[in-house]
């Protein structure tokens, strides 16, 4: 199926409404992710943003998260070619922190209750974990992206994903069913 490239700068914004800024949110979470930093985040996703609305007219409407997450992996690795990027800490760094943009997002119930659970034992079990760890385990279970959708991001192939999911979440049993952990609960 191939698309007529759109010219005019109402179709362009109205397509650009329609398939990006849903997304803006997790951009901006898995950008946090990949550069460590706010303002380099915001920065990362400015830029993706830019190139989104510049191509999409290219874009054939499937899929806009998994052909952003590419475009914003790709920016990344073109911003910082020669050093390697720093795992962000986000569990600890993502409290308290509202989208940029000016949006304010009431939690959801899930991400209320999730934040309810998520006590100091585990969060010293994710702090332990190898930062390949524990940005899978991130962006698979709390930011809730796909093995796919994950790989894309941190650029590495599907099954390398599912098999640091599989690893960290062992690691993460472990680790919570430790003499250490069952001290603090009695």
């Amino acid at each position: 199926m191939e698309r007529t490239p759109i010219t005019d700068a109402a179709p362009r914004s109205a397509a650009f409404a329609e398939q990006v800024e849903p997304e803006i949110e997790i951009l901006l979470r898995v950008a946090r992710s990949l550069t460590g930093s706010w303002s380099d985040a915001e920065d990362l996703v400015q830029d993706t943003l830019l190139r989104a609305y510049q191509g999409i007219d290219r874009f054939d409407g499937a899929h806009p998260r998994a052909w952003l997450l590419t475009i914003m992996r790709r920016a990344h690795i073109n911003t910082h070619r020669r050093r390697r990027p720093v795992t962000a800490d986000p569990h600890t760094d993502l409290e308290h922190r509202t989208p940029a943009f000016g949006q304010s997002v009431a939690g959801s119930p899930e991400g209320v209750g999730v934040d309810q659970v998520i006590d100091d034992d585990l969060e010293e079990a994710l702090a332990a974990l190898d930062p390949r760890f524990r940005s899978v385990v991130w962006l698979v279970d709390v930011e809730q992206l796909s093995y796919q959708e994950a790989a894309d991001v941190i650029g590495i192939p599907i099954g390398t994903v599912m098999s640091r999911l599989s690893r960290a979440r062992s690691r993460l049993r472990k680790h919570l069913a430790g003499p250490q952990a069952t001290r603090r609960r009695a």
